[in-house]
């Protein structure tokens, strides 16, 4: 099969299990499901990807597979814990209340089929590195794509589990986080999330898929001013000792945190 007919299979694929979601979360009245199956999505949707891509290179199909499923399974168990026997996120409920008794319908375009489309376009360097036979060997691009997913796998892990310590402690109620990882990146888990899907775009480009940037460009604009940096720098805004913090410390890319004038 060429790109195309695979790609619009695995959109199906996606969009069907969407919408299985989208029932069970009328069952359960949380759209929050969504966002524990978003890194589950992307590790489907990457091996349905393998088994229907035969020719491809099969050392680059496992290598792209292999971190795309411990990326995304460790993001899942992540936010499955997390929202364990917590009530539906605040976004859905705002969104909830908006529409009332139409959101049963509602919420099936505005969160299920909108993030279905928008998994199948950023996953597409998860296809076009796996269905193209050349080059048949890993290339340079293949290895700087395995150190550099490291970086963002440890930033958003560490992040991750840093900020769950933090919270997980009564002590600091009210306070700022602005030990390990946190100290040079207010967001290293965006920023870790953002890294690996340049990675995941330098293998697709090691097998010709260059013309997939724009999927690591839109998880990236996605992560810092759509669902991500800006929506929770709201929230945190008008929290005591944020403001001195926001001021010392690199809002995305890890860097030194500014010294006290």
């Amino acid at each position: 099969m060429n790109f195309l007919t695979t790609y619009l299979i695995l959109f199906a694929v996606t969009i069907g299990l969407m919408t299985l979601l989208w029932l069970l979360s009328l069952l359960l009245k949380n759209s929050s499901i969504v966002d524990i199956f978003w890194g589950t999505g992307f590790v489907i949707f990457a091996w349905v990807a393998f088994f229907l891509t035969p020719d491809g290179f099969l050392a680059r199909k496992l290598l792209l597979t292999i971190l795309v499923t411990i990326w995304g399974l460790r993001l899942s168990i992540y936010i499955l814990v997390r929202n364990w026997g917590k009530p539906e996120d605040f976004r859905y409920q705002a969104w909830r209340n908006e529409h009332g008794k139409k959101w049963w319908w509602y919420s099936f375009f505005q969160v299920f089929l909108l993030q279905g489309v928008l998994l199948t376009v950023i996953a597409a360097p998860l296809l076009a590195a796996q269905i193209s036979p050349t080059p048949a060997r890993l290339g340079v691009l293949d290895l700087i794509a395995i150190p550099l997913w490291a970086i963002g796998f440890f930033f958003e892990s560490v992040g991750d589990w840093q900020l769950k310590r933090f919270k997980g402690d009564p002590a600091n109620k009210g306070k700022v986080l602005d030990r390990g990882v946190w100290r040079y990146t207010r967001h290293p888990n965006y920023f870790g999330d953002s890294t690996q899907w340049w990675a995941y775009y330098l293998i697709a480009a090691s097998a010709g898929g260059w013309w997939t940037i724009f999927s690591p460009i839109l998880m990236t604009i996605l992560l810092l001013r759509v669902s991500g940096v800006k929506l929770l720098e709201k929230t945190l805004d008008t929290r005591p000792g944020y403001k001195e913090y926001s001021e010392r410390t690199s809002e995305f890319i890890p860097w030194f945190p500014k010294k006290k004038s």
